[in-house]
């Protein structure tokens, strides 16, 4: 008589790679909608600072937001320094890296060209405004460049919201994709608005900034998919 394969063996789940067993992606519809709402609202503001509509509303909101000294100050300038340019980096090194250990060759791709994009077109729109920093209140942290739109706000979206997409890949699960992705936005968003708090932004400059930056990352996610598949298969 033969032995027979146990029932454990026979239901056992083939074994296979993160690439194979989670390849989740944001559709690119929700994406590029996302994007939309995000650049209109970038638009709309950038229109209203170079027409000088934001004057009075930026200066109230510049005012009430001061941080001022204190533990307030402590943890305004902790939370400033995740969209600074070392930690920021560091973070991206880091996903970068984690996203290639887990086989996500595609998001650790897709990661780099959204990061890479982002600073490209911060930078463009900075030089096109040229806007000046605020000086109503004094400046609690060292801060240089032109003002519009804040480039912590922006690039702390983009590295967040883009590593939230990418990470987002590794769960079968919506409620946790969906939380990771609000978690990440949340988390930029307040960057953005501590640029306000420390006096070296106009609020206008840090919202535009972070939708600037939000609108990039969900856009790049839809655009640069097929590049990035393409390179993660070579």
């Amino acid at each position: 008589m033969t032995d027979q394969p146990s029932a454990s063996v026979l239901h056992r789940p083939p074994e296979t790679s993160h690439r194979s067993a989670h390849g989740w992606r944001i559709s690119p519809a929700k994406a590029l909608t996302a994007g939309a709402v995000c650049w209109a609202g970038f638009a709309i503001i950038a229109w209203a600072v170079l027409t000088g509509r934001t004057g009075s509303l930026d200066e109230f909101g510049l005012l009430a937001a001061h941080a001022g000294s204190g533990r307030v100050l402590e943890f305004t300038r902790d939370t400033t320094a995740l969209g600074g340019v070392f930690l920021r980096n560091l973070f991206a090194l880091g996903a970068v890296a984690a996203l290639l250990f887990l086989n996500l060759r595609r998001e650790a791709v897709l990661f780099a060209l959204t990061v890479a994009g982002g600073w490209i077109a911060n930078s463009a729109v900075k030089g096109l405004v040229g806007r000046e920093r605020p000086q109503i209140v004094p400046h609690l942290m060292e801060a240089g460049g032109e003002s519009f739109p804040s480039g912590h706000s922006f690039n702390a979206a983009v590295v967040y919201i883009a590593m939230a997409l990418a990470f987002a890949a590794i769960s079968r699960r919506h409620s946790v994709r969906y939380t990771i992705i609000a978690a990440a936005m949340i988390i930029s968003a307040m960057v953005a608005w501590s640029r306000v708090m420390l006096g070296v932004h106009f609020p206008s400059d840090a919202v535009a900034g972070w939708l600037g930056g939000a609108g990039w990352a969900f856009v790049a996610s839809a655009l640069f998919y097929r590049p990035a598949k393409a390179a993660a298969e070579t």
